[in-house]
């Protein structure tokens, strides 16, 4: 007996289905739409505490529908990018005076404060494109490219995905290949890794803009298995060549005795960093694998989506993240979704607080946080609703909080009692409008 109740379960497996293969926000897909445009436009605020990074992100994404269950999606993402962000420096009871990225002046860290960069302003234009089109009645093609630009970064890529239907379409296999290819112009130049920061002016240990190929694959599997559940799992292959260092990221040069960063005093005449910086060095090639597994259950009325992801690299860094989300009607037109995501991480293996003065350079070394180990929360709550003449609306507001650890044996003398690892604040406000 074909009951309301079944049809509305039917649409709500139907849209978790449409979320689970496509991995992302798409817009709500019927069968055989009648051709036109649908539009999905989003405000993003997202602020970090202590006047670090901010953003504010607007982004639009516009489907045509064709005959023959075909689409075309267009995508525009605009981010304006401002604030301080930790550049590798240490904590010290002295103050430290850094050469700019650019190499063209000096900026000074007050005593007993973490050092930052206060210098970073970007703004990053987004672009996509994806065509998707059935290849014979079981077959699904998609076809993509993106493109996007900063100051000092361009990307451009193209990705290809082919789906199969089995199991009178209860179950569906895809395999996604995708490869981008990145140029990184740094402002004054790449660094050479492990070359030590200069006096302002000299720029002799400087490169030009540098290259970096990502090639990355997906096989995955969602199967359907019963009325009220929707299943998927992933494995993801990512293999990045190239330069993959931060070009504005330092290791400190630090006394082997008591582990405070080692003073400088600038050529005669000239203006530089008060103390021994290097730049960073990581490999020029880091392969990834990911196991992911997906799974949004239909309660009464409710939806429950969970996922787990696990990813291990060649840098020694293994990462856990569980992601939750209940969506829960509060009326025929309105509902609540909270959300939480866990994440935790081990640091990598060249991953160091300082150099020690004097002893032989390793091939790699980086003290950005974001390698490091670290735990990370994000909580929140979207409201959304349907307005009057049919359209969709919603409103998300989540704290995002990262704490993170240096292991003992990779701190001596001064630098234990002061703190080393940037912990992070941040609120995340997001807009969305559907028409």
């Amino acid at each position: 007996m074909n009951t309301d109740n079944d049809k509305k379960i039917s649409a709500t497996l139907a849209t978790a289905t449409c979320a689970l293969l496509g991995g992302g926000a798409p817009l709500s897909v019927d069968a055989q739409e009648a051709p036109g445009w649908d539009f999905n436009t989003g405000l993003l605020v997202y602020s970090e505490d202590a006047s670090r990074v901010q953003d504010l992100s607007v982004s639009v994404l516009a489907r045509r529908t064709f005959f023959d269950d075909r689409f075309l999606t267009l995508g525009l993402t605009v981010d304006a990018l401002t604030g301080a962000t930790p550049h590798g420096g240490l904590h010290q009871t002295v103050p430290q005076t850094f050469t700019s990225p650019s190499g063209n002046s000096v900026f000074t860290t007050p005593a007993n404060t973490l050092p930052l960069d206060g210098s970073f302003r970007d703004t990053r234009v987004a672009l996509s494109a994806n065509w998707q089109r059935p290849l014979g009645r079981l077959y699904q093609l998609n076809l993509g490219a993106s493109a996007s630009k900063e100051f000092d970064y361009l990307h451009l890529g193209v990705n290809a995905k082919i789906s199969r239907d089995f199991n009178q379409r209860n179950t569906t296999v895809s395999a996604g290949l995708a490869f981008a290819a990145d140029t990184i112009d740094p402002e004054g130049g790449a660094p050479i890794p492990l070359t030590s920061m200069l006096d302002v002016g000299d720029l002799s240990n400087r490169l030009g803009d540098q290259d970096k190929d990502i090639v990355d694959l997906v096989l995955g599997v969602t199967q359907v298995i019963g009325r009220n559940l929707v299943v998927q799992a992933n494995y993801s292959f990512s293999d990045s060549s190239g330069y993959l260092n931060d070009p504005y990221k330092i290791v400190s040069i630090v006394d082997a005795v008591n582990g405070d960063i080692v003073p400088r005093t600038p050529a005669p005449g000239e203006i530089g960093p008060s103390h021994e910086y290097v730049f960073e060095s990581r490999p020029d090639e880091r392969t990834k694998h990911s196991f992911y597994g997906q799974a949004k259950y239909y309660m009464g009325g409710k939806v429950l989506d969970a996922s787990y992801r696990f990813m291990t690299d060649d840098w020694d860094i293994d990462s856990h993240t569980v992601d939750l989300r209940l969506r829960w009607p509060i009326s025929d037109k309105s509902y609540l979704e909270p959300h939480v995501r866990l994440y935790t991480q081990t640091d990598a293996e060249f991953y160091q607080v300082g150099l020690v003065e004097g002893a032989p350079l390793p091939a790699y070394a980086t003290n950005d946080y974001r390698l490091g180990e670290f735990d990370a929360i994000t909580a929140g709550l979207k409201y959304g609703w349907e307005t009057s003449n049919g359209h969709e609306m919603s409103v998300r507001v989540e704290l995002y909080q990262q704490r993170g650890d240096i292991p003992a044996d990779k701190q001596f003398g001064n630098q234990i009692g002061l703190v080393q690892y940037p912990d992070l604040d941040a609120v995340i406000a997001q807009f969305s409008y559907r028409f």
